[in-house]
């Protein structure tokens, strides 16, 4: 546990939906869409390639069970599930945390190409694939 962390100081808060052994679940504090949630391991490390292989299946269940939830409350059309690890992905807390975000239709204009739109000339791989396709 880190005395610096703003994950390992969360105990006992409203938005706390689930917890293990190995795991916290809560609704994420600036959520990219209604019932964006946070899984994190208890134990304070930054990414995903650190956990243990107990905490990585605590997680995934973590995952499964939110969704249970977040389809009751919030009723998505599709999620999208992410990890950034390291300043270069975009991880600005340094504890392993793990995005579930609801997707809901309409959203956006266009969803295909999902989480490739993180590097926008990246993301477009079909019109690419069908112009080499041409050639």
């Amino acid at each position: 546990m880190s005395t610096e962390c703003l994950f390992c100081k969360l105990r006992n808060q409203e938005r706390i939906i689930g917890e293990c052994d190995l795991t916290l679940t809560f609704i994420d504090n600036f959520p990219a869409s209604p019932g964006h949630t946070l899984v994190i391991p208890k134990r304070h490390f930054a990414t995903y390639f650190e956990a243990t292989e107990a905490e990585l299946l605590a997680i995934g269940i973590a995952v499964q069970k939110a969704k249970l939830l977040l389809d009751e409350e919030f009723k998505p059309d599709a999620y999208n599930i992410g990890v950034n690890n390291g300043e270069m992905a975009g991880q600005s807390v340094k504890h392993l945390h793990v995005h579930l975000i609801p997707r809901y239709k309409g959203d956006v204009e266009n969803p295909k190409g999902g989480v490739r739109w993180i590097l926008k000339d990246k993301a477009n791989y079909w019109d690419e694939r069908d112009q080499v396709k041409k050639n």
